[in-house]
């Protein structure tokens, strides 16, 4: 894997959280999936031997398999009670509580993810060069051309559609010099012996307090993901299989046809993930003028950003997603702290494992670090 791609995913996991909790466009009561303790079964490896493990299997891509999800978010959001529409499977729903997905994968072009909301079901299948959307709740199948093979443009079709592997491949990528890791081999998770590696920043400004990492004992595929914040004994953000086959699903699993009276259409990738036109220019432009300030866990994100743009899409006509972002950003501004220094002033925010500065010059700045590691960074132009 050549530096540009390494860097370009990493700076993909550097700001996501940060960037859903401001735009709202996927991280408390506790944990959802329990570790179950019990006596050591799997053979001795070394953090060394693991991480070689972990990073081989998320690298070498997906086995056949079929389960069931559960990712559990708590990142103690201020001002969220305020916002209404929180609801079913929209992005703005995902930023609290926990949500179940289903999964089944055959091949890279044969899989399927259900996200079920509570009186509705979204799917994704795909099936050679056959990809159907299904959203029960309006009734619609949408076909979608050019489609047939697994990458980044299904993941934008299904919202939060995140497995403890796309977590752990990203997360691993920070396991330098500036982590402290440990190793334990006997964890529990979805009835499956499992090693737990765990990862510790070693940086101080960083608001992660630890990883933890359970790898499959058989094929050391990611079971579970569990990230903690230093202000909390609970993990902050935990996805993880409750229950899990490594055998090939049945191919039924990968075939659809539209219900009777379903409203059927056909779209384009592009086409589906195409938002209001002058908010999709926007967000194009944005993409070009990210800039990063650090590495690793103390990582900042910088771009040209400001309140206005926060609010945009949803002027722009949007639907309930862009309804919910601007409630979203309009509760998350009003609990902001005003700061100022020799950088210039603006409005922090700070949860549980990110922090984020909104410049009044129109920058935005995000972290899962302290607001100082970004007043610092809003300070190197």
């Amino acid at each position: 894997m050549s530096e540009q791609t390494r860097r370009g995913r990493a700076v993909r996991w550097g700001v996501p959280i940060a960037t859903i909790a401001l735009v709202a466009g996927a991280i408390g009561a506790g944990p959802v999936i329990a570790a179950v303790q019990g006596d050591p079964v799997l053979p001795e490896r070394t953090a060394a031997q693991l991480l070689a493990d972990a990073v081989q299997a998320t690298e070498s891509g997906l086995k056949p398999m079929s389960g069931t999800v559960m990712q559990t978010a708590s990142l103690g959001l201020p001002g969220l009670p305020e916002v209404a529409g929180m609801g079913g499977s929209s992005p703005a729903a995902l930023l609290a509580g926990s949500h179940e997905l289903k999964v089944w994968y055959g091949g890279e072009d044969r899989f399927r993810f259900a996200l079920p909301g509570r009186m509705s079901e979204t799917d994704l299948i795909v099936n050679g060069d056959q990809t159907w959307l299904w959203e029960s709740e309006t009734n619609k199948a949408t076909r979608i051309k050019g489609a047939g093979q697994a990458g980044p443009e299904h993941d934008r079709a299904l919202p939060a559609a995140t497995t403890p592997q796309q977590v752990a491949d990203e997360m691993l990528k920070r396991a330098d010099a500036a982590t402290a890791v440990s190793v334990s081999n006997t964890e529990k998770v979805a009835g499956r012996s499992a090693y737990q590696l765990v990862l510790t920043p070693r940086d101080a400004s960083s608001l992660v307090k630890e990883v933890k990492l359970a790898l499959d004992g058989e094929t050391f595929v990611p079971l579970r993901v569990q990230v903690y914040a230093k202000s909390a004994a609970e993990p902050a953000f935990e996805v993880g299989f409750t229950s899990v086959t490594f055998t090939p699903p049945a191919p039924d699993n990968f075939t659809f046809t539209p219900p009777a009276g379903a409203k059927v259409e056909e779209k384009s990738l592009a086409d589906l993930g195409r938002g209001p036109e002058a908010g999709q220019e926007r967000a194009e432009a944005l993409k070009g003028e990210l800039t990063t300030v650090g590495e690793g866990w103390t990582t900042v994100a910088v771009l040209p950003f400001s309140a206005r743009d926060l609010t945009g899409p949803a002027q722009q006509g949007g639907r309930s997603g862009g309804q919910d972002a601007t409630a979203v950003a309009d509760a998350l501004l009003k609990s902001a702290k005003q700061v100022s220094g020799a950088w210039g002033s603006g409005k922090v925010i700070q949860t549980k494992l990110v922090s984020a500065l909104l410049t009044d010059d129109g920058r935005l700045l995000v972290g899962a670090v302290t607001p100082e590691k970004l007043t610092e960074a809003a300070g190197r132009r």
